[in-house]
């Protein structure tokens, strides 16, 4: 697969609006979340015992490490289980994850912390979901092409099926969001993301098919 460029005028004036957009967006986020995170803490703590925060290093832009944080929705220590793609399990009736965990997750609410990676240049509003290190079944030229931007807190992936659809789709569907990246694009899929999580679309995997899909 041949990548193809943007043009640069137009790359630098997007993403300097974009950055602006994250900056924006993330702090007044997190306005919004600083009153009521002791009250989702003492939440986390009552309903098991470990950290308030989960973290996990994924691969950002132009594949330079860093550690994603997110509330925690399972129990502490409890071991990860792969799918045979090497991404991580996601299912409805994962017996690993809280009580409280369930609703943070259906509500998105433990993605929330992401705002901090977004404050501190990691991270964008919208983007590519972050991989994990290890195998994902794609091609150098691939994957550089999906790691050419920031990756982001919610994706075209994320409004067109989320983890209702396949691996191969949510791909397909991140890299037609890296060829079209615009400003008009990004306010669209947050849009879209609002509908979404009201809705609690495509939170899991279909059972049938949950262990062969990626988070």
């Amino acid at each position: 697969m041949r990548l193809r460029p943007q043009p640069p005028a137009l790359n630098t004036r997007y993403l300097a609006l974009k950055r602006a957009m994250d900056v924006v967006g993330a702090f007044f986020g997190m306005l919004v979340l600083l009153p009521v995170l002791p009250f989702l803490a003492l939440l986390i703590k009552l309903d098991s015992r470990g950290p308030v925060f989960f973290r996990q290093l994924r691969i950002g832009k132009d594949g330079r490490l860093f550690n994603i944080y997110k509330f925690r929705t399972m129990a502490h220590g409890v071991p990860e289980v792969l799918n045979p793609d090497g991404s991580r399990y996601v299912a409805k009736h994962d017996v690993r994850v809280t009580r409280l965990g369930k609703f943070l997750r259906a509500s998105s609410i433990d993605e929330l912390p992401q705002l901090i990676n977004i404050l501190k240049g990691e991270m964008s509003l919208v983007g590519p979901r972050p991989d994990q290190p290890g195998g994902t079944g794609l091609d150098d030229d691939t994957l550089r092409k999906k790691r050419s931007l920031k990756p982001g807190l919610t994706s075209l992936a994320s409004v067109n099926g989320r983890n209702a659809i396949p691996w191969r789709e949510r791909v397909n569907w991140e890299l037609h969001y890296v060829d079209h990246a615009a400003l008009h694009l990004d306010l669209r899929i947050l849009f879209k993301t609002v509908l979404v999580v009201l809705r609690r679309d495509g939170v899991y995997c279909p059972e049938a098919r949950s262990s062969h899909e990626r988070a």
